[in-house]
């Protein structure tokens, strides 16, 4: 990415975590900044670009599960770049908007969405869901089943947000909507610092959490098929890909009670 292309307002010296995982993708909408800290992040994580891979076989196979459910409206919270093989490709038929809040994100994703009626890319944080569902509220029919997909943004929001942020998804929802998650879960913590201070210094904050300080946010959802599991579930393309004290790939499709 030419230094050029940045929009007004965003600093291409500062790392971003949507670029740095566009990085991991093979993508090539990231700065040097933010392939430097990527790089950093390998040292730790060396399997991190398996489980980017994983993660984003799980958003496919978790898309024609929710299709087969006939769920047509489907939000992507916190998307990155919508690259090949991403949700409108998997659900042409489905009403479908991608939410980020990094700048060179959006820009560059409305590129590459130009001239789709059925999708939307729209910048805002997650962290603040009030704000989010006033401008889903234009894009959505919140009176049929929506489905939101939160893949790896647990880990970028405090605890207190966090259950905010589920707990009104939850509320606008109606019967047959569906939340996914999928988020690589730290089994080993003492190998979280060196990633911890490397995020410092992005745009996100990072707290890698356990496979039960996730499940926290979701008590009361019942787990719709095929339920809770780690990628071997899934038959991940890569099989390989957990590893480093980190179990890539934690997945799972919530349904509202």
């Amino acid at each position: 990415m030419n230094v050029d292309s940045a929009p007004e307002g965003v600093d291409p010296n500062v790392p971003n975590v949507a670029r740095m995982y566009d990085y991991f993708l093979d993508g090539k909408d990231n700065f040097a900044a933010d392939r430097a800290a990527a790089e950093q992040i390998l040292k730790t994580f060396p399997n991190t670009k398996q489980g980017a891979r994983a993660n984003r076989a799980f958003l496919r196979r978790a898309v024609r599960h929710l299709v087969d459910e006939g769920v047509r409206q489907i939000m992507d919270l916190g998307a990155g770049l919508p690259t090949q093989g991403n949700t409108h490709e998997i659900a042409p038929e489905a009403r479908v908007v991608y939410v980020d809040y990094d700048a060179v994100v959006c820009v560059h994703g409305r590129a590459l969405l130009a001239r789709k009626d059925n999708v939307d890319f729209i910048q805002a944080d997650v962290r603040e869901p009030d704000a989010l569902l006033e401008k889903l509220g234009g894009l959505v029919d919140f009176s049929k089943p929506v489905a939101f997909l939160m893949l790896a943004v647990l880990h970028f929001i405090p605890d207190d947000i966090a259950y905010d942020v589920v707990t009104k998804l939850r509320k606008v929802s109606v019967p047959g909507s569906r939340l996914v998650i999928s988020h690589a879960v730290d089994s080993t913590p003492d190998t979280t610092p060196q990633a911890l201070e490397i995020y410092k210094k992005a745009t996100a904050s990072l707290s890698l959490r356990t496979r039960e300080e996730i499940l926290r946010f979701f008590d009361g959802y019942e787990l719709a098929e095929p339920g809770l599991t780690y990628p071997n579930g899934w038959r991940p393309e890569d099989p390989d890909a957990p590893g480093n004290g980190v179990d890539f790939g934690y997945v799972g499709v919530g349904r509202k009670l």
